[in-house]
């Protein structure tokens, strides 16, 4: 029987997120406890190693910060690919679909944190633009922020080990301290004041991402922006690299993806799913994207 509305992808807490995508979740006890749900902070050279498979495209309900001090690590987030070093962070918004692979060797820190853990209303995600889609989610820090970033995850990670969320105020002005600190060197390495073609193309992106399973044509995004299909095809292109029906198609595929990983639904359903009544052209479309068919990506990811 197929679904009579589009089935929302789950967005999992962090121990959901461990018991449901990893196949040994007892090796992740810090990650299943309580006060995970809310905040964690950890070395990633202990927990990296633990990974013994890619993690598929998912959601969580915490915010994901990575800091390296040495080595690399690839992460997908939405539709791209972002390699960070030492000295970067890499911030995944709560809500955002991102995939890793495991095998890297690295040092440095992961914190997981709540929108619930933030301070008042002037440190609200609102405050800090690399907590919303359309941010740039990858920061390189200047040297000397570096250091102050490492010693504030150390402080963290040394005040969550001793009292976990006993004494909440004292992590949150912490954690206020840290994302002001990278809300700096965000905005100092921050281009000039986006032109009119970048700020549509962001406008796009977000309607994408909340209007992806009942609307796939360029003009029907172009009219609710308000522009010609070809000046939003010019801009879109100018500013990604690609052209607006690639970001639809890319969009379609990544949601896909995790409906195939987290549900039995079969091919069908999952096209309803994703807003496309022909399953043979949605195979297809998967396919290009892919190289696999919808059925050999389940098979692979384990799901199946």
């Amino acid at each position: 029987m197929h679904p009579t509305q589009p089935k929302a992808i789950t967005t999992y807490q962090p121990r959901e997120y461990i018991q449901h995508l990893t196949p040994e979740p007892a090796v992740f006890p810090e990650l299943l406890s309580v006060d995970a749900q809310q905040f964690f902070v950890g070395p990633v050279e202990q927990l990296y190693p633990r990974f013994t498979q890619a993690m598929p495209p998912a959601r969580t309900t915490v915010h994901f910060l990575l800091h390296l001090t040495s080595g690399t690590a690839h992460l997908n987030i939405g539709n791209e690919a972002y390699t960070v070093g030492p000295g970067g962070v890499l911030l995944v918004r709560a809500g955002q679909v991102y995939a890793f692979q495991p095998g890297e060797v690295n040092t440095g820190f992961v914190c997981l944190f709540h929108d619930d853990l933030l301070p008042g209303a002037a440190d609200a995600p609102a405050a800090f633009e690399f907590l919303h889609f359309w941010g740039q989610p990858l920061v390189q820090l200047p040297a000397p922020t570096a250091g102050f970033v490492e010693q504030l995850l150390r402080r963290l990670h040394a005040e969550h080990a001793t009292h976990q969320l006993r004494y909440p105020v004292i992590l949150r002005a912490y954690l206020a301290a840290l994302l002001h600190e990278l809300h700096r060197a965000y905005a100092a390495d921050a281009p000039a004041p986006a032109t009119a073609a970048a700020t549509i193309t962001t406008s796009f992106k977000q309607l994408v991402a909340t209007s992806l399973r009942t609307t796939h044509r360029v003009s029907d995004y172009a009219d609710r922006l308000c522009v010609s299909t070809n000046h939003l095809s010019k801009c879109v292109r100018r500013v990604t690299g690609k052209s607006p029906a690639k970001w639809i198609e890319g969009s379609i595929v990544l949601e896909a993806k995790v409906l195939l990983f987290q549900s039995a639904w079969s091919v069908g359903e999952i096209a309803e799913a994703v807003g496309m009544a022909d399953a043979s052209y949605f195979s297809r479309l998967f396919r290009k994207h892919t190289g696999l068919t919808p059925l050999e990506f389940r098979k692979r990811s384990g799901s199946s």
